[in-house]
């Protein structure tokens, strides 16, 4: 991997030396409780990198990918909750890139919500996302979506492009 962003968490940001400091908090998660991260990641070679390059990073020598397959590394550093001593758990993941038309219905879903969260705040980062490529996202992943929360994102969408001049759109 060349580079990566953490997306829609740009308000907490942590230098790159501060991820092992004990005194740095980049977010605390309650016992109990579950997040989901999306990350954007641009592989060795990419003509369009997601960050800017790390300042103090040396060039890689060769831009082919490690010979291991492995594609990044997750790091995630916790602490238990009456403990008092900071632990690591890292893992290396492996695998080849695949089109998001070939993720689950769960991933493809969670990737429009911040596509359409990246629209609606203009963000820098959205790349060339659009409404209608955010809208198309969404719905082929509704799945049964037995609460109807899916099919409200979409309506949603639809909605903010009418709002923001993108288009006149009916609700559905």
């Amino acid at each position: 991997m060349a580079n990566y962003r953490l997306v829609g968490y740009e308000n907490r940001l942590l230098e790159a030396e501060d991820f092992n400091n004990d005194r740095k908090d980049a977010g605390e998660l309650g016992a109990g409780y579950t997040v989901t991260a999306l990350y954007e990641i641009a592989p060795v070679g990419s003509a369009q990198p997601v960050t800017d390059k790390l300042k103090y990073q040396q060039p890689v020598a060769s831009a082919a990918p490690p010979a291991s397959g492995e594609v990044l590394t997750v790091k995630l550093r916790y602490k238990e909750p009456k403990g008092l001593i900071i632990k690591l758990i890292s893992q290396a993941l492996s695998g080849a890139p695949a089109p998001i038309a070939s993720a689950s219905a769960d991933f493809r879903f969670a990737a429009a919500v911040a596509q359409f969260g990246m629209l609606l705040r203009q963000s820098e980062q959205r790349g060339t996302a659009t409404w209608a490529g955010t809208e198309q996202l969404a719905n082929g992943a509704r799945g049964t979506d037995a609460d109807g929360y899916r099919a409200e994102l979409v309506r949603l969408v639809r909605l903010a492009q009418g709002l923001s001049g993108g288009g006149a759109v009916g609700i559905r």
